[in-house]
């Protein structure tokens, strides 16, 4: 029986809180593999945007397992899977688009604007609730895309040097 949109809601809805007070913001939450024994994928970053490392995973794993032992809101067996979201984070808020304003990114939309769905390119922050894209195409001229929030299917960062010396200098700060 497949997990559904609602059900990782309600693991949300009950490990939200807890995250959140022990100093962490929940940047993903995603069941993989569904075939055989799924992974409950819990992604988190430090509040306080420190680095987070692998006591910060253990904890948050000790603490998201006894709540989910107790409310059980996932009917079928999984493992529990808690990361940090990496440098090239996945973009899944509408203030993540604001926060990395500047950066590369690939963005993914459901339906095609102005023809396209794909988009790699530099984001250039919100716009209302559209996330704004500067894209360099092939014959190096650069549009601008307004992707509507709603539609938009996949985004995360593009790993450039740019992203590698800036997360490089926050973690010697």
């Amino acid at each position: 029986m497949p997990v559904t949109d609602n059900q990782l809601g309600e693991v949300e809805r009950l490990i939200g809180p807890s995250v959140e007070a022990m100093g962490f913001r929940l940047v993903r939450l995603a069941l993989m593999g569904e075939d055989g024994q799924p992974t409950l994928q819990v992604m988190a970053e430090p509040l306080d945007e420190s680095e987070m490392n692998v006591d910060h995973c253990a904890d948050l794993s000790r603490a998201i397992s006894a709540i989910l032992d107790v409310e059980d809101p996932i009917p079928t067996a999984y493992s529990l899977e808690v990361s940090s979201p990496g440098v090239d984070r996945p973009l899944v808020r509408a203030a993540d688009f604001e926060r990395f304003a500047g950066y590369q990114a690939r963005v993914e939309a459901d339906e095609p604007i102005d023809g396209r769905r794909r988009f790699v390119g530099r984001l250039l922050g919100l716009d209302g609730e559209r996330v704004k894209v500067s894209v360099t195409d092939s014959d190096d001229s650069v549009k601008e895309f307004a992707i509507p929030f709603e539609t938009i299917a996949r985004a995360k960062l593009v790993l450039t040097d740019d992203l590698i010396k800036d997360t490089l200098k926050k973690r010697k700060n």
